[in-house]
């Protein structure tokens, strides 16, 4: 049975844990963690600032995770092979973010690494059910990692853009984890509520104007947490309802359309100029919506509105998958178009000016 108190415990917990270690992290850092402060043609801010707020989230994660050990001294979450799989991931792909924003590593091994964290899922049987064919979904599985690792560092490149995408998908997986999780294993559903009210922590600081950025540590970290937890309650709910698989691509594309719309802009655009999707620049959504007269907060608050619906969508597609009305979600995915083109045409009116 869920305890709201322990809910408000875990949330509370990693909100604090959040903002207490970046609090800390500001006043020892005056260099550590900046990355390119010199490279003006990655960076968007003209100011260096620490890249420390993934330590916060990987520190909210860590908080949950012994907090539950603590409170349900009965229960062994490292004696579920899927918990066991979530956490050598996320700490892999924390350390090599880690390593990326001290070291600034090459690409491949970047890559290397992801698709190891997607491997490592599938292995403890974290797998996205859509094929229903061991084979193609574990390779879907992966896929989606490395999407999703890489999408979200595509997107963090404006203050609080990418924290408060994350944090409206996650409270998506919330909703769906309260409905239909299994009520034997509830450290999954406190643990998502510590590293929400970690994210909200690190946006105390990281709304324009930003004291500090997520860094790749808090991009790869978040990136493969938001991974698992997508594929848990969002792509899964299909299986789980024994509803029709498809509906799980529209929910998880109507809770992530802010970083998908994004990643879909810039893959088009830099394809379209034969440039790598992989390298860093200033010409993502977020970026043009400022060439076109918008400031850094303003495209903030757009974002915030488009990942709020996003988040209402997703739970009206949940409410509708419970009550066995399919057919009306296939009207969702006009939301992700319309969001899509409407970004995408200021990518292709608005250019950086020279």
């Amino acid at each position: 049975m869920i305890s709201y108190i322990n809910i408000l415990i875990f949330i509370l917990g990693g909100t604090l844990v959040s903002l207490l270690s970046n609090k800390l992290l500001l006043r020892f850092s005056q260099s550590l963690g900046i990355r390119n402060k010199n490279d003006v043609t990655v960076r968007w801010s003209n100011q260096s600032k620490p890249s420390l707020g993934g330590i916060g989230l990987f520190l909210g994660f860590l908080f949950a995770t012994f907090l539950y050990l603590i409170l349900e001294p009965d229960i062994n979450v490292f004696g579920n092979i899927e918990f066991i799989g979530l956490f050598f991931s996320a700490s892999l792909a924390f350390s090599m973010g880690l390593a990326d924003d001290a070291y600034d590593t090459k690409p491949l091994f970047k890559l290397f690494v992801q698709l190891s964290c997607g491997l490592f899922l599938v292995l403890s049987g974290t797998s996205i059910d859509l094929f229903h064919h061991v084979v193609l979904d574990s390779i879907t599985t992966v896929v989606w990692v490395v999407i999703l690792m890489n999408s979200l560092n595509m997107l963090d490149n404006m203050d609080g853009i990418t924290a408060t995408t994350v944090l409206f998908a996650l409270l998506a997986c919330l909703v769906s984890a309260m409905l239909v999780g299994d009520s034997n294993q509830l450290y999954w559903l406190y643990i998502l509520v510590a590293v929400i009210g970690s994210v909200l922590g690190f946006l105390r600081y990281n709304i324009n104007p930003a004291k500090m950025f997520m860094g790749d540590a808090g991009s790869q970290f978040i990136g493969l947490f938001v991974a698992f937890f997508t594929i848990k309650f969002l792509w899964n709910l299909g299986s789980i309802t024994q509803s029709h698989s498809w509906i799980s691509l529209i929910l998880a594309l109507t809770a992530l359309t802010p970083a998908a719309a994004d990643t879909l802009t810039v893959v088009i655009n830099r394809l379209r100029s034969r440039k790598s999707p992989m390298l860093g620049g200033k010409d993502h959504t977020t970026h043009h919506l400022v060439y076109a007269g918008y400031k850094d907060r303003q495209v903030w608050i757009i974002f915030s509105f488009i990942g709020f619906v996003s988040f209402l969508l997703s739970v009206a597609i949940i409410y509708l998958v419970l009550i066995s009305r399919l057919q009306e979600i296939m009207i969702f995915l006009l939301y992700f178009i319309a969001v899509f083109l409407i970004l995408y045409r200021y990518t292709i009116k608005y250019k950086r000016s020279t």
